[in-house]
């Protein structure tokens, strides 16, 4: 009877989990993805004028950034932790679900922007605050609408990203064991977005767009200097992630599910 109710239990709590998290994951990464549209500057948040610097003698390097990139982190650590409890299998997933949703969301969004807009919703929308001319279908369309190349590039991005994480995250577990999560977490955050940063880029701006390799390059280097300071400054973050799973699911589920977590260690 009490081998029934631990099973019982183990099994709720493991579903329940990766139901939270899977939510938290899903959220963040579609979020980024349609919010990433805008650019901002990072200097200009803080107080101060754009940087300017000269890279590759062709390109001025601002720290301009996507506004995805803000929640981004989350979408890190919210990895790590899925990896660390659910291992390879839940990562992939969870990943692929995602990226079926964001390709899903795309072709939405793009059938949307097709639809003819009602004359009084650009007669009420206009002019703007300041009196001047404003075609709130326009600036709907150019918002939300996306071209292939950046549908293409971020998907291969974040697929390529994530599988990317899971395996060196695994190997590092090997190695260290259940202790130093800073490390396997941190490690496979810095590897992975290497490749995220610049893949995207790349596929989208360059084979798609008319940028050059200097400037995917440029905006490339400013994503993964954020990307992985952020990522080191969250450890805490991530800590207390798994003090509160813990507890939650208790010393022996929990030392029960990442054993199991930590078995598969092959990329795909």
């Amino acid at each position: 009877m009490d081998l029934k109710v631990t099973s019982k239990t183990f099994q709720s709590k493991k579903t329940n989990l990766f139901i939270i998290l899977s939510g938290i994951f899903l959220t963040n990464a579609i979020l980024a993805e349609i919010i990433g549209v805008k650019i901002f500057s990072g200097e200009r948040t803080l107080g101060y004028e754009p940087a300017g610097w000269t890279i590759f003698g062709e390109y001025i390097l601002d720290f301009n950034l996507t506004a995805g990139a803000v929640i981004w982190p989350i979408v890190f650590i919210t990895t790590d932790i899925i990896n660390e409890y659910y291992g390879k299998k839940g990562v992939k997933k969870i990943s692929f679900i995602t990226a079926y949703f964001i390709g899903y969301i795309f072709i939405i969004i793009s059938i949307v922007t097709m639809l003819p807009p009602a004359p009084f919703w650009l007669d009420v929308n206009t002019p703007d605050p300041n009196g001047n001319p404003f075609n709130i279908d326009y600036a709907f369309n150019v918002i939300f609408r996306q071209g292939l190349g950046i549908i293409i590039g971020s998907l291969t991005a974040f697929l390529l990203g994530q599988l990317i994480d899971v395996y060196v995250f695994q190997k590092l577990r090997k190695i260290t064991g259940p202790k130093m999560i800073w490390l396997r977490a941190t490690g496979s955050t810095l590897v992975s977005q290497f490749f995220d940063s610049f893949v995207v880029l790349g596929i989208a701006f360059y084979i798609f767009g008319n940028w050059s390799w200097a400037q995917v390059a440029s905006v490339g280097i400013i994503n993964y200097i954020y990307k992985f300071s952020v990522a080191i400054l969250l450890t805490p973050l991530l800590y207390l992630g798994h003090y509160l799973i813990d507890r939650y699911l208790g010393k022996e589920i929990s030392e029960q599910m990442t054993k199991e977590a930590s078995e598969d260690t092959s990329f795909l």
